[in-house]
């Protein structure tokens, strides 16, 4: 089924009011494609009737909001992916563990399936040698379904990739064989990581911080300007003095910083 233009303004924007996201022109055949699954999969027949029922007062409205996003948003992440965060941040936990602190918060932002805060949790606790105190990673995505599956822990011998196997055998359960292997996170990384649903469009989040730690990586290429800075001074707001926050390698934060200054290309501090 084409989307016709008018059509097309009016989902592009009901993401924007709702989520934050920007979709430029030339996204009609995705967006297109990608509510064809949520049409087919409720039994309707024309964009006008789901575009009712998505906008709708009804609990059974709002829950259809949450799946329009799953399917509208993009979910790419690797474990480690980034490397060269996870290296300064091995430093900064050192170097916290070495003055005594005992209370380590740190928020990733947008966690997608799972990957990102379970390396966050993998490089704390093998840059941590010797902390006595309580290390808790909050990790957030819009979209319940990622959600869940981040939770369950669960990766094939594919998503694995950037795992030494010093790190598999200490972190993760295996399970079969060849292609259809799968790992499990163990309690050890699952203990430490709490997911919740959050949209980073509509701060004040209810967080109250302070955070030693910010991932927030390749998600504000999505936002445009206005969004970008309201979430930049409300991570400003969460970071506790001399905590960093990190962003996506493409992502430029000129002129949005608050009280933040440049540490590197995309690490800033407090």
């Amino acid at each position: 089924m084409d989307m016709d233009m008018k059509t097309f303004d009016t989902f592009r924007k009901l993401i924007y009011d709702k989520s934050g996201i920007t979709l430029g022109e030339g996204k009609e055949a995705l967006v297109s494609a990608r509510v064809g699954k949520r049409l087919r999969a409720l039994g309707y027949e024309n964009y006008k009737d789901y575009l009712q029922f998505l906008t709708g007062d009804g609990e059974d409205s709002e829950t259809e909001f949450i799946e329009f996003l799953d399917v509208i948003s993009t979910n790419v992440t690797s474990f480690f992916r980034e490397n060269d965060h996870f290296v300064f941040m091995a430093d900064f936990v050192r170097k916290m563990v070495e003055e005594g602190q005992n209370k380590v918060r740190i928020w990733c932002a947008a966690s997608s399936s799972g990957e990102e805060p379970y390396t966050l949790a993998m490089t704390f606790l093998e840059n941590a040698k010797g902390f006595r105190g309580e290390c808790k990673i909050l990790a957030t995505d819009i979209s319940t379904h990622i959600l869940a599956k981040a939770k369950e822990g669960k990766y094939t011998e594919a998503k694995m990739n950037g795992v030494t196997p010093q790190l598999r055998a200490k972190y993760f359960t295996a399970q079969g064989t060849g292609s259809s292997k799968v790992y499990t996170v163990n309690d050890t990384l699952a203990n430490m990581i709490t997911f919740k649903r959050l949209n980073l469009s509509k701060p004040p989040f209810p967080m109250k911080g302070p955070f030693d730690l910010i991932f927030c990586r390749n998600v504000m290429i999505y936002f445009d300007n206005i969004v970008r800075k309201r979430l930049m001074d409300e991570f400003s707001r969460l970071l506790r003095p001399g905590g960093y926050l990190m962003v996506g390698h493409s992502e430029s934060m000129a002129g949005m910083l608050c009280d933040m200054e440049t540490v590197q290309p995309s690490v800033y501090v407090k």
